[in-house]
């Protein structure tokens, strides 16, 4: 895929080179970890910070860091670092003995923030207010789409009370963080330009 519009990573730090990918990765990874420290603990998935972060490291990393640094998040809080939502770790809750609730959500991360860097190196997307949005939904969707449906599969619940405990909760947030990112993304666009 031929990129058409620098990320602001990209932009910031433009020389290329292994340490400097790294360091992105490693960075986008560990902003994800600390935003979903901002926990409203509901039942049977938190309210977090951590979706915002998902989508504004796929915007300013670009598709392939945004993967990898969503990749390495989920791999590390599957692996006992406690980086997931309020502090937890690994994929299998305590409370009920089984895989976590969130499990869904979790694995769509790197999707999410591939899709909101594809969408922004193809189309400059984080330029403009709407294009954020179009992006952050886009992103949104994806967690949506992977999330709802596990969470029926390890908990039973299915149609209302499907949407009820996965979906409605979250819709307030989501509109929150969304205008938040179509604020702050072209904002920092235009402070570069200047």
């Amino acid at each position: 895929m031929t990129v058409l519009h620098p990320t602001l990573a990209r932009t910031l730090v433009p020389s290329r080179s292994l340490v400097r990918d790294i360091a992105l990765v490693l960075g986008g990874a560990a902003f994800v970890a600390v935003l979903a420290q901002a926990e409203i603990p509901l039942k049977p998935v938190p309210l977090t910070l951590q979706t915002l972060g998902v989508l504004l490291v796929g915007a300013a990393l670009g598709w392939k860091r945004a993967f990898a640094a969503l990749a390495v998040y989920v791999a590390a809080g599957a692996a006992g670092l406690p980086i997931l939502s309020g502090g937890s770790a690994g994929l299998y809750s305590p409370t009920t003995g089984g895989l976590r609730a969130s499990l869904g959500y979790l694995v769509s991360y790197p999707l999410a923030a591939a899709l909101v860097g594809f969408l922004v190196e193809r189309f400059a997307l984080d330029r403009k207010f709407l294009g954020t949005c179009l992006a952050m939904l886009a992103g949104s969707a994806v967690i949506y789409a992977f999330g709802l449906p596990v969470l029926a599969t390890l908990t039973g619940l299915k149609g209302g009370a499907l949407l009820t405990a996965g979906l409605t909760p979250f819709l307030l947030g989501d509109t929150l963080k969304l205008v938040l990112a179509a604020l702050l993304l072209p904002g920092v666009w235009a402070l570069i330009r200047k």
